[in-house]
């Protein structure tokens, strides 16, 4: 921990620049600009009132919607590439390669998901992040990603119910997180104990800020009137 709190204090200038970036590319609000694009309203004022995908699907169209997820995807995928970037000229023995860029996305990851769920560009009214934290699995560590798109897959193949799905898989990621951190990766010395903890908890703290966000949705699923995603002909 001595060694994380000595990087952080030398390092603090590519800290905060990769934070920010991932900030500002985070409030990057797809739903809001493509629908006013194409429907020439505010995606918070139709449907559920969410600037997410599920909300542009039902209330704009699927093409919008697909755009949306392509948007929200790549904005993570962005932030972190620059991070690495930002930290792959850092020279630093007292922690590993593997451990930096893991560091480094998950730092920027929640602060391009804390973006998407309050952008400064409209208003600190943003979506629900769950795109934007699956982007980031994915560049981070693809077998999380796997566990939980497998998961996701089967609650929504079951219920039709996004919102379902993604609370479930958020409650989880924290557990799978560390799951695999600690059993594959920390038992065969590829990463330190602290790295473990750390990922664990970011991951607990994404998984929170996700459930908060599907507040709403929580308070449909208990009164039964949550809608699902049907395929229309």
């Amino acid at each position: 921990m001595d060694n994380l709190l000595s990087f952080i204090a030398s390092y603090w200038i590519q800290i905060l620049s990769s934070m920010v970036i991932a900030y500002l590319l985070g409030s990057i609000s797809t739903s809001i600009i493509i629908t006013k694009i194409v429907a020439k309203k505010d995606i918070r004022t139709e449907g559920s009132g969410n600037a997410g995908f599920t909300n542009v699907l039902r209330s704009v169209g699927k093409l919008p919607a697909i755009l949306t997820f392509i948007g929200d995807f790549l904005k993570c995928v962005i932030a972190i590439i620059i991070a690495w970037l930002i930290f792959s000229t850092i020279d630093i023995n007292v922690i590993t390669k593997k451990e930096l860029m893991g560091y480094a996305g998950y730092l920027t990851g929640i602060c391009c998901i804390l973006g998407h769920l309050y952008p400064c560009y409209f208003g600190f009214k943003g979506g629900k992040g769950v795109v934007t934290a699956a982007a980031m699995m994915v560049l981070i560590d693809w077998r999380v990603f796997l566990v939980i798109f497998v998961i996701f897959a089967v609650i929504f193949a079951i219920t039709l119910t996004i919102s379902k799905a993604s609370i479930i898989v958020a409650g989880l990621y924290a557990f799978v997180t560390f799951a695999i951190t600690y059993f594959i990766d920390y038992r065969n010395g590829m990463v330190s104990f602290n790295y473990v903890i750390i990922a664990s908890v970011i991951a607990l703290g994404i998984g929170v800020l996700v459930i908060i966000k599907h507040r709403e949705n929580i308070k449909r699923i208990i009164a039964g009137t949550e809608k699902k995603i049907i395929s229309k002909k």
